[in-house]
């Protein structure tokens, strides 16, 4: 420096100094990645249960672990085709995170979606197969949506899911407005579909959209509006963070916990417990025939007669032709159901009357037996 003015290189290194000062702080703590951590821990426990529900399976989808990177570096670590799935937030929260799978997971959910064992998929994926896996990835987060509104304590809502199989080792992953060199955060997952394939699931989020959810839990557990459920499962509850925890140099501090214990001790209001109460019973005396039954003997019922059930797949129903046998649940000369508006109230046996088919009843169904139907 000379006489009080700076010199371009001074100039140049003051600006590089402060621009290194606001790139550090362009990133997620330790706090972030455990709350990240925990949230996709809930949601994606809750999409587990809708998905299992969805193929029959038991589905775990466990064990988050939260790392930052940019689109570049997770294309060179990934540089195969993915199935991505892009979900848009469109109430509560603003902005979308994206989901990835192989394909050949893909290939096992869409064939499980459509009735198949999920077992010898192979081949490139049909606009069909995406469509299922579309509608499951639609269920799943719609499901994760509500267990988020719940945890942050407002609605969230998402707009339907779009699909398309990327090479990322060709193509960007997604993102359109972030940079290549841009921080996203990248949570992984175990996930593990019965007797069929444990792999990996990724969900990858904006900077932005990271730090919203995460500073908007923070609040809400500050003030008493929401809580961290806990779990039950340690492998599912397990967290994992590529960083240690820092600690104060206090050690009365809350600072010196990690992370995890901060935001249950935060989220633990005090609760009342009482014995449920319940209302005394009274015996009640049958009524008796109704006298006004007269006003209602000319209201008109809907009669059908059902000769069985089946049930098919998507898949196989696709395959109907003219000429296409379907076999019911019910044998040859098996006395028919009659149904009174789509209650079973008869059983008979079909028969023919000038040219018209009838039914012949021969067994009234008991009213016991109509309650158990309707059980």
């Amino acid at each position: 420096m000379n006489e009080g003015i700076l010199s371009q290189e001074e100039i140049d290194a003051l600006l590089k100094n402060d621009l290194e000062e606001v790139n550090s702080t362009d990133s997620i703590d330790i706090m972030d990645k455990d709350i990240l951590g925990e949230m996709g821990n809930i949601s994606m426990g809750t999409a587990a249960t809708t998905l299992s529900t969805l193929l029959g399976k038991k589905v775990e989808i466990t064990t988050p672990h939260v790392e930052i990177t940019c689109k570049e570096k997770f294309r060179e670590t990934y540089p195969r085709p993915y199935v991505v799935i892009d979900v848009q937030y469109v109430d509560g929260l603003e902005g979308n995170n994206l989901l990835i799978i192989t394909p050949n997971d893909a290939a096992i959910i869409a064939d499980l979606m459509m009735g198949g064992t999920g077992e010898n998929v192979s081949g490139e994926l049909t606009e069909l197969q995406l469509s299922a896996v579309s509608e499951a990835m639609n269920q799943m987060m719609g499901s994760a949506s509500t267990s988020m509104s719940e945890v942050l304590a407002k609605t969230i809502n998402i707009s339907p899911p779009t699909i398309k199989v990327v090479d990322l080792k060709e193509e960007d992953v997604g993102f359109e407005d972030v940079s290549g060199e841009e921080i996203i955060v990248m949570i992984s997952f175990n996930l593990k579909i019965q007797g069929l394939l444990e792999s990996k699931m990724i969900q990858l989020l904006p900077l932005h959209f990271a730090k919203k959810v995460s500073s908007e839990l923070l609040r809400n557990l500050e003030a008493g509006n929401s809580t961290i459920p806990a779990t039950n499962d340690t492998e599912s509850g397990q967290v994992i963070i590529d960083e240690p925890v820092s600690k104060d140099e206090n050690p009365g501090s809350d600072y010196n916990l990690p992370a995890e214990e901060k935001i249950q001790s935060v989220s633990k209001p005090a609760v009342t417990v009482k014995p449920v109460e319940f209302a005394q019973l009274t015996p009640q005396v049958p009524a008796g025939k109704p006298q006004n039954l007269d006003l209602i003997l000319d209201v008109p019922l809907e009669i059908s007669v059902e000769l069985g059930r089946t049930n098919k797949s998507i898949e196989e129903i696709l395959k109907f032709s003219t000429g296409s046998i379907i076999e019911l649940n019910k044998l040859a000369g098996e006395p028919v159901d009659m149904l009174v508006n789509g209650k079973l109230f008869a059983k008979g046996e079909v028969v023919v009357i000038d040219e018209n088919f009838g039914v012949r009843i021969t067994d009234i169904i008991s009213p016991l037996e109509r309650v158990k139907n309707l059980q």
